[in-house]
């Protein structure tokens, strides 16, 4: 049986469409049969020390905090992080070391496996320098961002397999000179064992938020900038025109949530937009249910045009109406027109028309549901998606011995 080390920024019980992933990932893998355990870096995870046990998955972690000026504390972060995945590697004993972004988890794994002599394999959600730039906490061609991208060069160069969630970063790196042969994909999914049919409308909390009839768009998830979501704010009273009673649900937070609010109180729309704070995940079906479409306005930049994002495909799996901004993340996941519709980007007025386009075409939603949820399954179903990893890891350790004959420590 395959053991798996997966080397981690953070882990559950974070909230994160990271830690979703993550559990998505380890989930699937131990019912393919591996065995899975995480190691998280020492950035995170505050008061858990040694091993703690989440939704049945296994998590070491790494003490810290580390400190330092920037760049130091990253290289020290990197050294923290790769002892103490030597320490799980010497107790444990897995056949592969699997590090996930950011680079400084790639960086402290190639190091620990080189040394051990494991294979070494590294996965690409995002190029977090470019999600530093779309989260405005970075800028694009710093010192760090141009850091960042080196460290990530080295890793993906010295790695025995790659694998990124999506086309877009795939032709990045082969841009950047890296070997399109090792590069595999591993696309965003879902556990469709999660998504049944989808809850009526919670009737109660569309009374207790004064949601009226309807038609309601809604947006679950981070506030961040490349999100767009001013764009759908601003969107809202073109809307209307058309659409009198249709109402704005955002539930979440996030770093643009006051600027945000104060947009929304200033909108000659803003008895129609609904904020409510950040839910606990238990009850963020509720709020599902009360959506008659789920809008993703997202910026174009590197950010969104490289990088796939999850919700669009949670959305579809709930049998969802889906509308996104036309950008390449997008694209890769919704076919306009058949699984959900796409927009111009940093546009509120073709925002607001392809919303009231679709609103008036209630009769088609039905057929879009059915083919959005078919493409989950068919393209993003983990129990399917799990098989690009078995095949990689079979190549790089074919059949490891069994635990009662495992290397030596």
């Amino acid at each position: 049986m395959t053991r798996i080390l997966h080397i981690l920024d953070h882990s559950l019980p974070i909230h994160s469409g990271y830690t979703f992933r993550t559990r998505a990932i380890l989930k699937a893998q131990q019912a393919a049969g591996m065995e899975v355990r995480g190691i998280t870096g020492p950035l995170y995870h505050d008061g858990e020390t040694g091993t703690a046990e989440h939704d049945g998955l296994t998590f070491h972690r790494v003490p810290g905090p580390v400190s330092g000026p920037p760049g130091i504390r990253e290289w020290r972060a990197i050294s923290t992080l790769r002892q103490g995945v030597e320490r799980v590697i010497a107790d444990w004993q897995p056949d592969i070391l699997h590090a996930h972004s950011p680079a400084l988890c790639g960086m402290a794994g190639l190091r620990a496996a080189r040394a051990a002599g494991l294979p070494f394999v590294y996965e690409i959600r995002a190029f977090w320098e470019d999600a530093a730039v779309g989260n405005l906490t970075g800028r694009e061609g710093s010192v760090k961002y141009r850091l960042t991208r080196a460290i990530e060069n080295r890793v993906v160069a010295g790695a025995d397999a790659v694998f990124t969630i999506c086309e877009g970063l795939r032709r990045d790196l082969v841009a950047r000179g890296h070997d399109a042969d090792k590069i595999a994909l591993s696309p965003n999914g879902v556990d469709l064992n999660l998504f049944g049919e989808p809850p009526p409308r919670d009737e109660t909390l569309a009374r207790e938020l004064d949601l009226g009839e309807g038609p309601v768009i809604g947006f679950i998830g981070s506030f961040y900038d490349y999100e767009g979501l001013d764009d759908l704010i601003a969107a809202m009273p073109i809307l209307r025109e058309r659409h009198p009673g249709a109402r704005l649900l955002l539930v979440g937070g996030g770093p643009m949530e006051d600027r945000l609010r104060a947009q929304a109180a200033a909108s000659p729309a803003h008895e129609a937009i609904l904020f409510t704070g950040r839910v606990p995940h238990s009850e963020v079906e509720r709020y599902y249910s009360l959506t008659d479409v789920l809008a993703y306005p997202r910026k174009k930049s590197r950010l969104t045009d490289l990088v796939t994002p999850l919700k669009p495909l949670e959305a579809m799996a709930q049998r969802r109406i889906v509308a996104a901004s036309d950008v390449g993340g997008h694209r890769e996941l919704i076919a306009d027109g058949r699984t959900g519709v796409l927009f111009a980007p940093d546009d509120p007025a073709a925002c607001a028309h392809a919303l009231a386009d679709l609103i008036d075409r209630r009769e088609s939603w039905d057929t879009m549901r059915d083919a959005g949820r078919a493409h989950v399954a068919a393209r993003h179903n983990w129990a399917r998606n799990v098989e690009n990893y078995r095949a990689v890891y079979q190549r790089l350790v074919g059949d490891p011995p069994e635990n009662g004959a495992r290397r030596a420590a």
